[in-house]
């Protein structure tokens, strides 16, 4: 009895410690995630904000010059500098350093005098609380340095490795600053504000005690919950001072309107919430404690020889990522397979096709976006088999072990049987499709400008899509947009807007998955562009010199497949139930069925989660079953109650129609026409992984939108002789012109 009593008791325990540990786990978690995604902004904010109050006030000075003087002299006096000396001084820290500090370039050797400024005008002329706001939001950025989000940050890398004199020894010594100093920094303003809070509570009179020099206590007393006291006494102590510091930046964002400190007092409480109590607290106490007594695998879990279950992905497509992203920090070791190094985004592959994007705006390195993440790998490879038995994924040269499996493999073209096509009739999933259908399409054109055989230009000018859903209408309609307005007057012996583009749906009208009315907005801005849309059209043959259509000869050298996708080989890896296109079957969970396990999400799974319908396989649809398999596997690993069953939320459909009208159905509320296509171009560049990708991006966009460019014009691949000048070529495939 005594045995068992104490072994209920060492379970009830376990438990416990295992709920706090995971809730300290979540609200770390928590607080990291909008340290990396809201810090950024709120670090620009305050530079913004900072930079705005100090130019307009060199500017008033400039243009009201005299009167300035005047005010140095008399007014505001500094009584170890000349007046006129003390004029020029502020005018020119505030000019120069605000303009820095905007940008953030140099923005230490700004902060310096500007930090310096504030003081002065502190205890030289009029104390207000707002210029101690000032002198602490400076005092961070000579500690710390300007945020993500400015130019020292993206120079830093340079500079350090450059051969300019002194450059890397200030860099680095940049660095040690930071890192050594910034905890202590935090917890120095983090006591200044709680003893601020704390005198505010404690019936201080500001008109009448010295503190006022040097605590924001009037700007404490308007809080009624810094006047409380127990806030100020958690700041002082620095315990759960997130939180307090998140509640009392509230106060002061709700006070704002009043004294004029409170906006800079919103800002240096969200530097609390954001970055935490620094080194000196009682918080860091808590999170080393937390660390020693709850750092434990779960039970029945095999673990690596780090003590940590072993998470293999297979994709690093959208929900490949966004799992490996939700299980940063689980205590989990990741691993991510995938059989290129990059991550494309596959939407906007046929701007690549058409000349309109670089493969490089679509597609962004892997590896440098789990730099940080020390507990996860990269593998190169393609798999080629999966032993459940083992709990191993098989490479080509090794196997990699597993304790759990998520297959996001994606999937690609289907020729509904028809596989012979497929030399004829390039699909696009990948970056070499891209390509390669960019280099047929524009090795089309140039082979037309070189024939004399008017039949022989008009085969090559043809241009057929198979397939009416999003992929074919948008490439039928950037394929247009590129011959009409891309190649204007570039061609002396025909007009590319002479080009025919035909698109074939099998079925009665165009996006079978948008509503009905869409569709026909669709299919009216396609024929605006000249494109001749062919429905209840089914494709018969395809060989290298055209297409049979429901029974009549199509002469187009240029075919292109949008017409279907199947799954990756996953379900005969595994043995698994699978429906016609490939896709296993899975459970509610997103558990591959009769596999405990192993997961499968995005194109590679078949899953009823969409209100009993199938989950169309979109990106939000993968990133939403990527994030809901780290959630189970987190669960798993911690030994806590497992999420509710994945449920898919739709979040609308999209197609753009060349460069002005697009069609966006989000089920209650449906757009077309410009308002569509600003919102697609919106969503798109917000899809995209990477700053540099989206800044590049909008700016081809831009720059191709203002001037009718096509963009990327470049033919690379295939045979790089030149064809003979009238000679009849079999298809653009085997043919090419050198262009100078």
């Amino acid at each position: 009895m005594v045995r068992e009593s104490r072994s209920a008791s060492s379970k009830h325990h376990a438990i416990a410690s295992g709920a706090a540990g995971q809730w300290f786990s979540y609200s770390t978690r928590l607080f990291r995630v909008l340290q990396v995604g809201v810090w950024p902004f709120v670090d620009l904010l305050a530079r913004i904000w900072l930079a705005q109050e100090f130019f307009v006030s060199a500017v008033l000075k400039l243009t009201h010059w005299q009167t300035a003087l005047d005010l140095a002299a008399n007014e505001y006096p500094v009584s170890w500098m000349n007046p006129v000396a003390a004029a020029y001084t502020g005018v020119t820290i505030e000019l120069v350093g605000s303009v820095l500090l905007l940008f953030g370039l140099a923005t230490r050797y700004a902060a310096v005098p500007m930090f310096v400024l504030s003081l002065v005008i502190q205890f030289g002329y009029r104390a207000f609380d707002t210029q101690l706001f000032w002198a602490a939001l400076f005092g961070w950025y000579v500690i710390h340095g300007a945020g993500p989000l400015s130019l020292d940050r993206m120079l830093r890398k340079g500079l350090l490795e450059s051969a300019l004199p002194l450059a890397p020894r200030i860099v680095r010594a940049s660095s040690w600053v930071r890192k050594h100093l910034t905890p202590f920094y935090i917890a120095l303003v983090r006591v200044w504000l709680g003893l601020a809070a704390f005198f505010a509570a404690s019936g201080f009179v500001v008109h009448h005690t010295d503190l006022a020099l040097f605590l924001p206590i009037s700007t404490a007393a308007q809080h009624p919950a810094a006047s409380s006291g127990v806030f100020g006494v958690l700041l002082i102590v620095g315990l759960a001072t997130r939180f307090t510091s998140a509640v009392l930046m509230i106060g002061a964002i709700a006070n704002m309107m009043e004294p004029a400190a409170a906006g800079y007092e919103a800002l240096v409480l969200a530097f609390l919430a954001l970055r935490g109590a620094g080194t000196p607290s009682l918080d860091a106490l808590v999170a080393w404690l937390v660390q020693r007594l709850f750092k434990k695998s779960a039970v029945g879990i095999e673990s690596d020889s780090n003590g940590a279950p072993k998470v293999v992905i297979v994709g690093a497509g959208f929900g490949g990522l966004a799992c490996a992203a939700a299980l940063r920090n689980s205590g989990a070791s990741i691993t991510l397979i995938d059989r290129t190094n990059y991550h494309l985004f596959q939407p906007l592959l046929y701007q690549v096709a058409t000349a309109a994007l670089s493969p490089g705006d679509i597609a962004t390195p892997v590896r440098p976006l789990f730099r940080d993440a020390l507990e996860a790998r990269v593998l190169l490879g393609s798999v080629t088999g999966v032993d459940t038995e083992k709990k191993v994924v098989m490479l080509a040269d090794k196997a990699v072990p597993y304790d759990f499996l998520v297959l996001a493999t994606g999937a690609t073209h289907s020729y509904f049987g028809k596989d012979q096509w497929q030399p004829y009739a390039p699909g696009l999933k990948r970056i070499e499709d891209a390509t390669e259908i960019r280099r047929k399409l524009l090795t089309a054109f140039e082979l037309a400008e070189a024939t004399e055989d008017p039949e022989e230009r008009q085969s090559l000018l043809a241009f057929l899509i198979v397939g009416g859903g999003p992929t074919g209408v948008e490439l039928a309609g950037a394929i247009a947009e590129l011959a009409r307005f891309g190649m204007d007057k570039e061609f002396r012996r025909f007009d590319p807007a002479s080009a025919r583009v035909l698109l074939v749906q099998s079925g009665p009208r165009l996006l079978p998955a948008f509503n009905e009315k869409l569709a026909a907005v669709a299919q009216r801005s396609l024929e605006k562009l000249g494109v001749e849309v062919l429905l209840n059209s089914r494709v018969e043959h395809i060989d290298a010199q055209g297409v049979t259509v429901s029974g009549k000869r199509i002469v187009a050298r240029s075919v292109l497949w949008a017409a279907g996708v199947t799954a990756s080989p996953a379900a005969k890896w595994l043995k698994a139930e699978a429906d016609n296109a490939g896709r296993i079957r899975v459970e509610r969970d997103l558990r591959v069925v009769g596999l405990a396990d192993v997961y499968a999400i995005g194109d590679t799974a078949l899953s009823s989660a969409w209100k009993g319908q199938p989950v169309p396989g979109l990106a939000p649809a993968a990133k939403q079953g990527g994030a809901y398999v780290a959630r189970v596997i987190r669960a798993r690993v911690h030994g806590t109650a497992e999420p509710p069953p994945f449920e898919y939320r739709h979040l609308g459909s999209l197609a753009t129609i060349g460069r002005k009208s697009a069609v966006a159905d989000f089920g209650v509320i449906k757009l077309w026409g410009a308002p569509a296509w600003w919102l697609w171009g919106m969503v798109h560049v917000g899809f995209l992984v990477g700053m540099r990708n989206r800044m590049s991006t909008v700016i081809n966009w831009f720059w191709a939108y203002l001037t009718f460019g096509g963009g990327i014009r470049l033919i690379t691949g295939g045979d790089a002789q030149p064809s003979v000048v009238g000679a009849r070529s079999p298809s653009p495939d085997v043919a090419s012109v050198r262009v100078a």
